[in-house]
């Protein structure tokens, strides 16, 4: 007698309408994973995080939490809905306070985002470099940093909207501390993430 080879369970992927996603879909369809998101009608999945990736988020959310205005929140891992067919997830975005509308929402209108940043990993270097500032510059975000790892260590490239070009201007690159005026007062050192 021989035994019959247990096959796995093949995964039920969702097939794209032919003229791709839309946000609705994003914030509809059963079962995606978490941090599914949306870029020109095709859905992202995310890898699972880099310890580096988690605690950088964390340091940088205590350290804006702790300096942002009061008509400022800070939140981490939430969509912003650009237009119909993109649904970016920025690590860490400060939106307007009015853009908090109840505990069950999932998403922020992109006209209500201040600041995006992102935390540079394996899986999504080019997203996080090129597609999304591109996206989150062309839907007028004012302010942007891009946070990479050199040697373990955090660095913070700081980018503010050019009103006249509409892309970001480097403004800063900031290694072991981060201490701007722009968007608002910002002191945040880079090297406690050790102590995290």
């Amino acid at each position: 007698m021989t035994a019959e080879p247990i096959s796995e369970p093949t995964p039920q992927w969702p097939v794209p309408p032919r003229e791709g996603w839309t946000v609705d879909d994003l914030h509809t369809l059963p079962g995606l994973p978490p941090h599914t998101e949306l870029i020109d009608g095709s859905l992202v999945f995310a890898s699972p995080q880099r310890d580096f990736h988690s605690i950088v988020i964390d340091l940088l959310m205590t350290g804006l939490r702790r300096t942002a205005p009061t008509e400022l929140r800070v939140r981490r891992e939430m969509t912003v809905v650009i237009d119909r067919r993109n649904g970016p997830e920025p690590d860490v975005s400060v939106v307007r306070k009015e853009a908090i509308k109840s505990r069950t929402q999932t998403f922020f209108p992109v006209a209500d985002v201040f600041l995006a940043v992102e935390v540079v990993s394996p899986d999504s270097e080019s997203r996080d470099r090129d597609t999304k500032p591109h996206k989150y510059a062309a839907a007028g975000i004012p302010h942007f940093w891009l946070v990479e790892m050199a040697g373990g260590d955090p660095v913070v490239q700081v980018y503010e909207l050019g009103k006249a070009s509409g892309t970001y201007a480097l403004t800063g690159i900031h290694h072991d501390h981060l201490k701007i005026n722009v968007p608002f007062d910002i002191d945040i050192d880079l090297t406690a993430i050790d102590e995290l």
